[in-house]
């Protein structure tokens, strides 16, 4: 068994996919019509067949109430590996990006949370 799609709720998909694939680096996957919404998805462009993140509306009324709970506690919704939390840090703070935590060593992992713009806080992780 292995993870093939998780998804990060959003207030607005067409915002979300210019974020996530003009900041982060995510490459799009799916982009189905579905009424007033989509089935957005992305990808890693390392990994173009792996897991997938669904760029889901926020709609649900419970969705609001989780996410605001989350962010007030500093929880991140979801978290990316990357080779170097530094240069990625540098790299998107360069781009305009806020971060609620700048780089942290912590024993083997180095960490920092940024904000999506979207409703979540999404944490940057390399494992040593």
């Amino acid at each position: 068994m292995k993870i093939h799609l998780t998804s990060v709720f959003v207030d607005d998909q067409a915002k979300a996919l210019r974020f996530y694939t003009d900041v982060l680096g995510f490459v799009k996957k799916h982009d189905i019509p579905l009424g007033e919404d989509r089935w957005l998805t992305v990808v890693s462009p390392e990994n173009p067949d792996g897991t997938q993140l669904l760029l889901e509306p926020a709609g649900h009324p419970a969705v609001r109430q989780y996410r605001t709970a989350l962010a007030e506690d500093g929880i991140p919704l979801a978290s990316f590996a990357v080779d170097d939390v530094r240069a990625e840090f540098d790299r998107l703070r360069g781009l305009g990006v806020r971060f609620t935590q700048e780089p942290l060593d912590m024993d083997t992992n180095t960490t920092a949370v940024l904000d999506d713009t979207c409703g979540n806080l999404i944490q940057i992780i390399h494992v040593k």
